[in-house]
């Protein structure tokens, strides 16, 4: 796949349009912690195409994909999925961190250290 071909594929505008507008509250709070390059001057993208992957944030300086995982990530079946996307993902040259839904709300500094820490120049 070429690489103008890799981002923002068209036929998954309408389903990026439908998550954004639909974030789940822990992706909300993530997105106010992001938004207008509050961390480190990056900016952030929230449900990003890559691919046929839909990224819950995307961060194009860093080439860093943020995934929001709550329990429905916790199935076997979801854990493999998630574990190949990830691999995919990874393959393309993209970071890939994972947050629960609990961090985001109950340590929100800590996990803008942990995504700040894997800053290129940090």
């Amino acid at each position: 796949m070429r690489k103008d071909q890799l981002h923002s594929i068209s036929n998954l505008r309408q389903e990026r349009s439908i998550l954004r507008n639909n974030l789940t509250p822990a992706e909300e709070e993530l997105w106010r912690l992001l938004r207008k390059h509050r961390l480190g001057g990056r900016k952030f993208r929230r449900q990003h195409s890559i691919g046929s992957y839909i990224v819950d944030f995307y961060c194009a300086s860093e080439k860093m994909i943020i995934e929001v995982d709550g329990s429905v990530h916790d199935t076997p079946e979801a854990i493999a999925n998630d574990q190949v996307r990830d691999e995919k993902l990874q393959h393309l040259g993209y970071k890939v961190i994972r947050i629960r839904n609990s961090e985001i709300f109950e340590q929100p500094e800590e996990v803008l250290q942990k995504i700040a820490a894997l800053f290129k120049n940090s």
